[in-house]
């Protein structure tokens, strides 16, 4: 059962080191410094990475449910420990315990920080936070895709038969639309770069937020985030491309192949919502503050996108505009963007699989006798991939309460403790306290909390039921 998973997860640190290269090359050739950390962690992944799976190299015919979920967990956890290096490396900056807090939040796309100034770290730091945002963005894709469906929570089954006609089956093998996503995805970061870097950004900004953007990760290489360069423009283009990250990467694949994909339910449902709240959260805004409703708009629509997206990137402080904005904010970060893309949360499919639920039962309340299929669109719902949305969603709340406990428990106040499993957990960083908000920084917890924030930044990026399951004894009996 482990050689598959040791084999595929030694490869994947392989090619980790090979990327941590590129701020190798970044301190050598930009710095002119003798010798980069990177180079270190660079070869000591490569070696233990390719070492694994040359240990375990053979041949696989098929992969099963069980090393599915090993490989999953086991790779994301190894990932983490190695990008983790290059941090602890800079003595100065990071400890043990910060620089895994750090590559954990990059390479899950939460974008939580443990420092307090990021403009002093050296640029090839901070290429490697954006580039684990990047590479954390397309993994959950490649996850979504090959492991969710066989659990019916990931709500792919649906994208695929919605989109799909009966002269054109979608996604015939997981190896062709895995080479697709990955030349959407590269794609993406190209424009984005290019675009953000044509609206005033410098090249390496532009690359830096391109990856960040589209990674739905939110690592910013300003103290302001976006703040910081008060453009409308650089906003709105950036504010784009952290939607184009939300969406699912099929999604680019299905208008590639000029197939239907504007009829998509979940993509239209999530336009529809995030327009709403920002036009709500904008007028409460302009009529608490001294905003214009241009600028209150403004705000509120980064705002919005940044968190249903999970990125995390700001323009401003809401944490300051009152408490029903904030508690409007906290409510935001569960919902997520669409299924089979970068984001995290709960994901739109999933709220709309519950209210189609909650539909069908009021019909059934009045008319018992009568049948009522459950539709999310025009595609009829499986009970199987129902019940395993609400043993998802309660699987998250569950995971929150008793997170929000074990941080309690180290000294921090309730409101604090939430705000931060809350934070972590959808994968969105930046919290609703001052604290950890806008303006604020994971520094000032304690080692321990930390690692509880690392397992919750991981048990929100693999879905929550991926860790539970493997944990679970059933799942070492079988």
């Amino acid at each position: 059962m482990w050689q598959p998973v040791l084999m595929i997860s030694g490869y994947i640190l392989g090619v980790l080191g090979l990327v941590m290269l590129i701020p190798a090359a970044l301190d050598l050739f930009v710095q002119n410094m003798e010798w980069s950390p990177f180079i270190n962690s660079a070869l000591l992944t490569i070696f233990f990475g390719f070492a694994l799976f040359l240990a375990h190299k053979t041949k696989i015919e098929r992969i099963t449910l069980k090393q599915g979920y090993l490989i999953t967990v086991v790779s994301w956890i190894l990932v983490a420990l190695f990008a983790s290096m290059p941090f602890e490396l800079h003595k100065s900056v990071f400890n043990f315990t910060d620089a895994l807090f750090e590559a954990v939040s990059g390479i899950t796309g939460t974008g939580a920080t443990i420092m307090n100034d990021v403009e002093s770290l050296p640029i090839s730091i901070l290429l490697w936070r954006s580039l684990l945002n990047y590479i954390g963005g397309l993994g959950i894709v490649i996850f979504a895709v090959a492991l969710l469906p066989f659990l019916g929570i990931g709500g792919m089954q649906m994208f695929q038969h919605e989109n799909s006609d009966s002269n054109d089956k979608f996604m015939p093998k997981f190896s062709y639309i895995a080479k697709r996503i990955v030349i959407v995805y590269v794609f993406l970061f190209m424009i984005a770069g290019g675009v953000l870097f044509l609206c005033g950004m410098d090249w390496f900004d532009a690359v830096n937020h391109a990856m960040s953007a589209i990674g739905t990760g939110g690592f910013s290489t300003k103290n302001d985030s976006i703040g910081f360069y008060n453009s409308f423009i650089i906003e709105l283009a950036v504010m784009f491309f952290m939607l184009a990250g939300a969406l699912p990467m099929t999604f680019y694949i299905l208008l590639l192949r000029r197939m239907q994909a504007d009829k998509n339910k979940q993509v239209r449902v999530f336009f529809k919502l995030i327009v709403t709240y920002a036009v709500l959260l904008g007028i409460y805004l302009c009529a608490d503050s001294d905003n214009t409703l241009w600028e209150a708009l403004r705000q509120s629509f980064f705002v919005v996108i940044s968190i249903v997206t999970t990125t995390g990137l700001t323009t401003s402080d809401y944490v300051s505009w009152g408490t029903w904005a904030t508690a409007a904010v906290l409510f935001l970060s569960l919902m997520g963007g669409c299924t089979g893309s970068t984001s995290g949360s709960i994901k739109i499919f999933r709220w709309q699989a519950v209210w189609a639920f909650l539909q069908r039962y009021f019909m059934l309340a009045i008319e018992p006798n009568r049948v009522v299929p459950l539709k999310i669109g025009t595609v009829n719902m499986p009970e199987r991939a129902t019940v395993s949305v609400f043993v998802y969603i309660l699987s998250f709340v569950i995971s929150i309460m008793l997170l929000t406990l074990m941080v309690s428990l180290c000294g921090i106040d309730f409101k604090t403790s939430m705000a931060a499993v809350m934070a972590c957990i959808t994968n969105v960083g930046v919290g609703s306290v001052d604290v950890i908000g806008p303006k604020g920084n994971y520094a000032f917890f304690s080692d321990s909390i930390k690692y509880i924030l690392c397992f919750t930044m991981l048990l929100g990026r693999l879905e929550v039921i991926t860790l539970f399951v493997v944990f679970s004894r059933s799942f070492w009996r079988s």
